[in-house]
């Protein structure tokens, strides 16, 4: 947990609380194109509070969003309002935000503790100031038994942290990060998402992208789809996974007699297809993909079969996009 430094009297929660009368971020029917190019159109969208995943597959608009949202592009029609201010007349509000772009240089010369400091530093904070922040923030994602080795020396999931801890150190309201898991091994991987997910348990509001699916669900179960400029779907991830069961899921089961198997498969009645990929694949067909899991343990050791792999070989993000535009990408 980060200790709250600036709000006397009151615990971190209720010093993040956003306004409930205004979101944090507003997408007003906004549009933006370079030339002929459409990166994106006419999203409308309100966001406050908590860990909310924006998905979309590379060239979705997922960093035009983010770009707009930190003015560093203008939208060409429509408004985007950031606690209730457009910050093209007014940049007050980005002071309250943190921002970690995809991609950016780190200064590896420097330790963590002193690229923090200096930029603690262009916060107006003193010297003691800073060196208390750079500790907290980098304490708080995990750092801080490393906050004096050199950046250059870290692995590509400590630089991220690092990029997390300095969007950090301004106490924001509103954390924006762009694919902060990216090319990120499984440990730090999990070390990321428990920072996002305590970020937004303390009540502020953190907008995550990313192009995989299982990552955002592990976060959280705000989601926002986007395709081509467009916001296709938004919802929890349970409202969304309902949506889909529209559509038939396939799931391969791997075994030593498939045919034994689907034999004994037969009896789920939520099963609406079989067929056999080779010797030791089995593909089922259904719109039920929960009650066939739920129903599958039992039927397997009935059957006793030896099942060397259970894989639903659709629940990609690409694939749920075929299926939300009708195949259509």
């Amino acid at each position: 947990m980060i200790p709250d430094v600036s709000q006397e009297g009151k615990s971190t929660a209720e010093a993040w609380k956003p306004s409930e009368n205004t979101p944090v971020i507003m997408f007003d029917r906004v549009s933006k194109s370079y030339g002929r190019i459409n990166a994106l159109g006419g999203v409308s969208l309100g966001i406050s509070g908590g860990v909310t995943g924006i998905l979309g597959m590379n060239g979705a608009g997922k960093s035009t969003l983010f770009k707009l949202m930190m003015g560093k592009v203008k939208p060409s029609s429509g408004a985007v309002r950031l606690f209730g201010a457009d910050p093209w007349k007014n940049p007050a509000p980005y002071s309250r935000i943190g921002f970690v772009p995809e991609h950016e240089k780190l200064h590896d010369w420097m330790t963590a503790f002193e690229f923090i400091t200096t930029f603690s530093r262009l916060h107006g904070m003193t010297k003691k100031e800073a060196e208390i922040e750079a500790k907290r923030v980098l304490e708080f994602v995990s750092l801080g038994d490393v906050l004096h080795k050199k950046i250059g020396q870290f692995s590509k999931g400590m630089r991220q942290r690092v990029k997390i801890a300095h969007a950090l150190v301004n106490n924001p309201e509103l954390i924006v990060l762009d694919e902060p898991l990216q090319g990120c091994d499984p440990l730090a991987r999990t070390t990321i998402m428990n920072v996002i997910k305590e970020l937004g348990a303390m009540g502020r509001t953190v907008l995550v992208s990313s192009h995989i699916l299982n990552e955002i669900e592990r976060i959280t179960e705000q989601i926002v789809i986007l395709h081509r400029g467009r916001i296709l779907a938004l919802g929890n991830s349970h409202a969304i996974r309902e949506m889909l069961d529209q559509h038939p899921h396939k799931i391969m089961i791997n075994c030593e007699n498939p045919r034994e198997l689907a034999k004994e498969l037969m009896q789920i009645e939520q099963v609406t297809g079989m067929s056999f990929v080779d010797s030791e694949s089995l593909l089922i067909e259904t719109k039920h993909l929960g009650e066939v899991h739920k129903q599958l343990p039992e039927i397997i050791i009935k059957s006793k079969q030896k099942v060397t792999g259970i894989d639903n070989i659709d629940d990609d993000l690409e694939s749920i996009l075929k299926y939300l535009t009708g195949g259509i990408l």
